[in-house]
């Protein structure tokens, strides 16, 4: 049988577990590797390369969980600000209040082939004494 590409099961997966924290009565959070290709975060925001982002309803505007990316507007030090994120740079999203939730494998990216190994010289041959 042949195999069956599937889309990524991130995507639904965040939309479930921000729903099911929301349904919960407590603050949905989301893990992002910020320096991914893609992530539209303020730099004053980031620390060790990660950003925590609040995305409660009365934290952010126009949420969007999409297929592809993540997409809000947030305050930062009072200043608005238009969040993007591509789906495969969040790693966890939880509950802010217990910690509960879905943290997700790094995104496997194909490393690029590496070089072949220089060929060896031919050795010389060598004589041994043999008595």
């Amino acid at each position: 049988m042949p195999e069956m590409t599937m889309t990524s099961n991130r995507p639904y997966l965040l939309r479930a577990i921000h729903e099911w924290i929301n349904d919960n009565g407590l603050t949905p959070y989301l893990l992002v590797e910020a320096g991914a290709p893609g992530v539209r975060v303020p730099a004053s925001a980031i620390k060790d390369g990660r950003i925590v982002l609040s995305v409660a309803s009365r934290a952010v505007a126009r949420l969007d969980i999409g297929m592809e990316t993540v997409s809000f507007l947030a305050r930062f030090g009072g200043v608005s600000h238009s969040i993007e994120l591509p789906v495969s740079a969040v790693l966890a999203i939880y509950a802010q209040e217990n910690g509960q939730g879905m943290m997700f494998p790094a995104e496997e990216s194909t490393p690029p082939p590496e070089p072949p190994a220089p060929e060896e010289p031919p050795r010389r041959p060598r004589l041994h004494v043999v008595k």
